[in-house]
């Protein structure tokens, strides 16, 4: 039995464009020669489709999709994510399902089990869990559907879950698992997910095909990565990392292969290939072409800018050096520089005059109190107007270039530095943008060295450097990630050797600073733990106080 794997990159809402692409591959699998086509969790709608799950006519539309789908399955076999209405009145009105479709009907339809409500997830909340497990057989092959978490009870001391949908449907004697999978991309989760599908395939000894999505939602991305493991254990077949694609396996070869095809998964290149394809969907996706950034000779921009420029291409992404009286000769040379290297337009907008008038009016008003942190604000928000300004008139997407660091600890300025279409980096610490810096420089200098080396400062006062005002980043850094991505408090933190006072203050900070990030653009997620959907935390809370 040959079965293609489609890894598809979907929009969602987008019904008939999905559906398109969907038969298209269909079409193209039996031409090459495939039995079964397998296809990604809810692939009819796009995953998350959130709330509009609750309309009825969003619902409608994707049995609609099914509907033409079984009439491309004459000669091929097609096992695709889709929900399904529970016609049960009690419980909830949905469930998620995996649905088999053969010769223009529907062979089987296979409820998901179980429903993760931790970080993005919150599956719960729209559907109801299955209660009936069924093989189907296909081409004498009994196979054992499942859909995403159903495949992650097993080995784990600490179970979310009290049922194993794969224990349900062993004795029904399965000689393949498919698993069609919505698994959102960190820089953890591909080795992570490798290790859990290997875990089943060891407990039931048959072999696994797993299809992920790829392509970027808003703030959440898929890696694809989608598998084909032997019963022995060694992958097969990976399919390439965040690129829309189609593979095929043999079965036999699948059973009888002894060699290990995984591919390598690196942190850096993994975030930086999940950024560039991030910044790529959400423009693509909305319609949009064109990006607008400040570009100050600082790191976080630099980096910005190169991913944008990857992702959009060299016409598309716009940049305005705002110098101040504050801002060092160097750095604007180093965001020329920039500009020139990656071919990208670039334009000169001193505000030194808009300071001034801004000071003018507001000096009666300070009278008697010296320079601070509000002047500093006040540069931050003439730079996110003119950005603005320019985003509005020629319908650019300002994009957001603060660091994961600066956003925990509020060191940005809302309605300046921390305006935005969408966060870009906003879930890469500032020591992980050095490493993205060095490996976009990989090959030759694109980035000015001097962006690299010199101290990170905001340049809104004489001399000011970041270190005034933060700790050493690697640090503040390893600080927040035990906070933040290790979710440990306070005693635990200081237990491992970080100074009490360090941590209280770091801690104080994040806390006091949610207000920031619910008012901030989208962030791409590429962490285990990113802001935004994953981390709902109060604004108005005493925890540290």
């Amino acid at each position: 039995m040959k079965i293609a794997l489609a890894q598809i990159n979907v929009i969602i809402g987008d019904f008939e464009g999905n559906t398109a692409k969907i038969i298209n591959y269909i079409k193209q699998a039996e031409q090459r020669g495939a039995d079964m086509i397998v296809f990604p969790e809810l692939a009819t709608t796009g995953y998350p489709p959130r709330d509009f799950l609750e309309f009825k006519d969003f619902i409608d539309k994707a049995e609609e999709s099914i509907e033409q789908i079984k009439n491309v399955t004459q000669n091929i076999a097609v096992v695709i994510g889709t929900p399904s209405v529970n016609p049960v009145i009690e419980g909830k009105d949905l469930y998620n399902s995996v649905v088999f479709l053969y010769q223009g009907q529907e062979l089987y339809r296979q409820h998901k089990t179980l429903l993760p409500t931790y970080d993005i997830f919150d599956e719960a909340r729209y559907f109801e869990e299955a209660t009936h497990w069924q093989i189907v057989q296909f081409k004498g092959k009994n196979i054992a559907l499942t859909v995403c978490e159903d495949l992650w009870n097993i080995g784990n001391e600490n179970p979310l879950y009290t049922i194993n949908p794969m224990e349900k449907l062993m004795p029904q004697q399965p000689d393949l698992i498919i698993n069609v999978s919505a698994s959102p991309f960190d820089y953890t989760h591909a080795k992570e997910r490798i290790k859990v599908l290997r875990e089943n395939v060891k407990q039931y000894g048959i072999p696994l095909i797993y299809v992920n999505h790829t392509g970027a939602q808003t703030d959440i991305i898929f890696d694809g990565g989608s598998l084909a493991i032997g019963a022995n254990q060694k992958v097969f077949k990976e399919l390439t990392y965040f690129v829309e694609t189609m593979e095929i396996v043999d079965l036999e070869q699948l059973q009888s292969n002894q060699t290990n095809a995984e591919q390598a998964k690196d942190k850096i290149p993994l975030i930086h290939d999940a950024l560039v394809l991030g910044i790529k969907d959400y423009f693509g996706k909305i319609g949009f072409k064109t990006a607008v950034l400040g570009l100050s000779g600082g790191l976080d921009s630099a980096v910005t800018t190169v991913l944008a420029t990857e992702a959009l291409g060299k016409d598309n992404v716009r940049v305005l050096l705002m110098p101040s009286q504050f801002s060092s000769d160097h750095s604007i040379k180093d965001a020329k520089d920039l500009a020139e290297n990656l071919g990208i337009r670039y334009d000169i907008v001193p505000i030194q005059s808009v300071f001034d008038s801004y000071m003018e009016q507001l000096t009666p008003l300070f009278e008697g109190r010296g320079f601070d942190v509000t002047e500093e604000n006040i540069q931050a928000r003439i730079r996110g107007n003119l950005l603005m300004a320019i985003s509005n008139k020629f319908g650019n997407i300002l994009l957001n270039t603060s660091n994961k660091s600066e956003m925990s600890v509020g060191y940005g300025t809302l309605y300046g530095d921390l305006a935005g279409g969408l966060s870009v980096i906003a879930d890469v610490y500032k020591t992980e943008v050095y490493d993205l810096a060095k490996y976009i420089n990989r090959h030759k200098e694109i980035i000015p060295i001097n962006t690299i080396t010199k101290p990170p400062s905001a340049e809104l006062r004489p001399g000011q450097k970041d270190s005034d005002s933060l700790p050493d980043y690697n640090i503040l850094d390893s600080i927040l990630y035990h906070y933040i991505e290790g979710q440990q408090g306070p005693k635990e933190i200081i237990a491992l050797g970080y100074d009490k006072a360090l941590v209280e203050r770091i801690l104080k900070m994040v806390n006091r600073n949610e207000f920031k990030r619910h008012q901030t653009a989208p962030v791409l997620r590429v962490s285990p733990k990113a802001f935004g959907m994953g981390r709902r935390m109060p604004i108005v809370a005493k925890y540290l106080e």
